[in-house]
């Protein structure tokens, strides 16, 4: 494991996992009979599909987590992830354009195809405008 600068702490989650402040830099996934390794900046977003967490790589590919989405929520770095409601969770890499939505939601039109449309609730949309700025 590589040391911590003084900078940099670690976090404690609920099964006693150390995670750095600045976020989890890469996921283990299994596929195909398979486990790879998934760097954090190659995710295009997280989704629920079927109540299972589903991460969508810039390359297309899916893979599917044993993780809740607030669980994964925490893991990662809040300055390139936000959520955007209650099953999406997106990294600010892919976000290519917001527009104006039914009922004062914003849709984000992504560089990765999302099976859904990806919308930020309205209680959330001064929030994700202030995190899309302060890049």
């Amino acid at each position: 494991m590589k040391p911590l600068n003084k900078k940099q702490t670690m976090l404690t989650s609920p099964r006693q996992e150390s995670i750095p402040v600045d976020g989890k830099k890469s996921f283990l996934v299994y596929k195909n009979s398979k486990y790879s390794i998934v760097a954090t900046d190659n995710i295009a977003f997280f989704f629920v599909k079927y109540q299972s967490s589903i991460m969508m790589c810039f390359d297309k590919q899916e893979y599917t987590l044993n993780y809740s989405l607030d669980r994964i929520q925490h893991q990662l770095n809040e300055r390139q992830f936000f959520r955007l409601n209650r099953q999406c969770l997106i990294n600010i890499s892919a976000v290519k354009e917001v527009e104006h939505y039914y009922g004062r939601k914003l849709l984000v039109r992504l560089s990765a195809a999302a099976p859904d449309k990806p919308l930020v609730s309205k209680e959330k949309v001064s929030t994700f405008l202030s995190w899309l700025e302060n890049r």
